[in-house]
């Protein structure tokens, strides 16, 4: 994906805030940001999204929730719950972190169990609520990416998600990104984790990126805005 203005690029940008000591006043800038600059989604702690909801309430500006952030091992039926929950405060796309030690072990029927189970009350929903399933990407060898790939790409998510941005691993590469694109053709991806300029995310949409999950949105914005960067830039690794 190439983007050639402000309003394009703001707009495959989900502006994040996933610092469990975010304040009130912090989740209301971030809102008010995601308006001004006309980001796609404001992704918080669960414990926000009603908040988000109504801050955002008749903005085009969705809004982002997080189930299993960031560990991922929680039972199915507490993913499914609090996908349902968040849904029903106002979410309209949920990022679910992936059980890390079931893709590990290769154990198809669990991950694909699991996929399956929250995709169902996300897609049930209308209108339908987009799922994002992140794989931390940066803890597993190629062959256990494309496994999940596959498995996410079969079971039918709407997006496969780069990192948690949490992980000591390390956060999204563009390198990761198109081996994510070629194992997952079905799905749209997205990346996130360190992804802190505009030459950076830039790199990510050519690389095949849809999406771009960051705290630094407003800097990148800026970046672009002031020609810090071009509109199309070579494709680097993320640090």
């Amino acid at each position: 994906m190439i983007v050639s203005n402000e309003k394009d690029f703001a707009g495959v940008i989900d502006h994040t805030l996933l610092k469990p000591e975010a304040t009130s006043g912090q989740i209301k800038r971030l809102c008010d940001e995601a308006i001004q600059y006309g980001f796609h989604t404001v992704f918080t702690n669960p414990r926000w999204t009603p908040v988000v909801a109504d801050l955002l309430h008749g903005s085009q500006a969705a809004v982002g929730g997080v189930v299993s952030f960031p560990l991922g091992n929680d039972f199915t039926k507490i993913k499914a719950a609090q996908a349902k929950e968040l849904i029903m405060a106002g979410a309209d796309e949920i990022d679910m972190m992936a059980d890390i030690a079931a893709i590990i072990e290769g154990n198809e029927r669990y991950l694909a169990r699991q996929l399956e189970a929250v995709r169902k009350v996300c897609h049930s929903m209308r209108p339908k609520v987009l799922l994002k399933v992140i794989i931390e990407a940066a803890a597993l060898t190629t062959e256990q990416k494309i496994f999940v790939c596959k498995i996410a790409d079969k079971v039918g998510v709407d997006f496969v998600k780069t990192s948690t941005g949490t992980h000591h691993a390390g956060g999204a590469t563009v390198e990761d990104v198109k081996l994510m694109k070629e194992y997952a053709p079905h799905c749209k991806i997205k990346a996130s984790g360190g992804i802190r300029t505009a030459k950076e995310a830039l790199a990510f949409l050519e690389a095949g990126a849809d999406r771009i999950g960051t705290s630094s949105s407003v800097q990148i914005i800026e970046q672009f805005k002031t020609g810090l960067v071009s509109a199309k830039t070579e494709s680097e690794p993320d640090k």
